[in-house]
């Protein structure tokens, strides 16, 4: 029954698994199928044409798996793969990022506001949000800064430390995104340093953290559609990785909030 079916949510590696918690948090009776691809993350610094060959080979294996929904839970897959996935995917599974879910939200009540962006090379160059939010609702200011040395400090653990403190406020002191009103969160790694961030605002900035903001805009589709599990009971997770590491084990958790059994599944034998 394809209300049952299980939802595929993928990323370059773990850092996705805040998108993941969120849904099953906002969604706790469907079941879900997560992928990381960390046999090549990080995907912010590959070319565009590199992560769609990537996300064909994972949606390929969600199709296998019936997934009625496809999220890419990834900032940089989201920009250069949304499209052609949906075309690729056409109608065996519905397409759902984290970019489109948050320019909605901004369109729909930040109008006349100055949002800035942080986030991967790749995402920020690409320019995803700020085209797609002037054509959504031309008021709004975009500014976008570019944040890479945020991944591998999360990844590293350097977390609620002096190194991560000052990195945050290196970055968020840069003028290029100076008087914001809101700040998006363009990196599912991101949401674990949302303490520090609106420390730095002095809780005077919106947070905009796109997990959340995925996660109620995919109920709100399969609501809409009747796609939505029924079922009275919890649903089912499975956690996949392309390649497995001690260090992916640990990180698993922090990211997902609570231990995560992790299976090796290559794609690319």
């Amino acid at each position: 029954m394809l209300n049952n079916a299980p939802i595929g949510i993928f990323d370059s590696g773990i850092g996705g698994l805040t998108v993941a918690h969120a849904i099953k948090k906002e969604l706790p009776n469907e079941n879900f199928i997560y992928f990381g691809d960390t046999a090549h993350l990080p995907y912010g610094d590959k070319s565009t044409a590199t992560i769609q060959a990537y996300a064909i080979k994972i949606a390929d294996f969600f199709l296998q798996q019936k997934c009625k929904v496809i999220v890419i839970a990834c900032n940089s897959a989201s920009a250069a793969a949304n499209d052609l996935l949906k075309e690729y995917v056409a109608s065996r599974a519905t397409i759902i990022n984290v970019i489109e879910p948050m320019v909605d939200y901004v369109g729909e009540n930040l109008s006349g506001k100055k949002v800035g962006v942080i986030g991967t090379k790749q995402t920020v160059n690409s320019n995803i949000y700020r085209e797609s939010i002037s054509s959504t609702n031309s008021t709004i200011e975009v500014k976008s800064l570019a944040t890479p040395l945020l991944v591998p400090m999360i990844e590293e653990g350097f977390l609620h430390n002096n190194i991560a403190h000052d990195i945050i406020n290196k970055y968020l002191g840069n003028p290029v995104i100076a008087e914001i009103d809101s700040l998006i969160l363009g990196c599912t790694h991101y949401p674990l340093i949302k303490d520090e961030l609106k420390e730095f605002y002095d809780s005077k900035v919106e947070i905009l953290d796109s997990s959340i903001i995925t996660a109620k805009f995919l109920r709100k589709y399969l609501d809409s559609e009747n796609k939505l599990n029924e079922s009275d009971r919890e649903g089912e997770s499975a956690f996949y990785v392309s390649d497995l590491t001690e260090s992916f084990k640990h990180s698993a958790k922090l990211f997902f909030g609570e231990p995560v059994m992790l299976e090796m599944h290559k794609l690319w034998e």
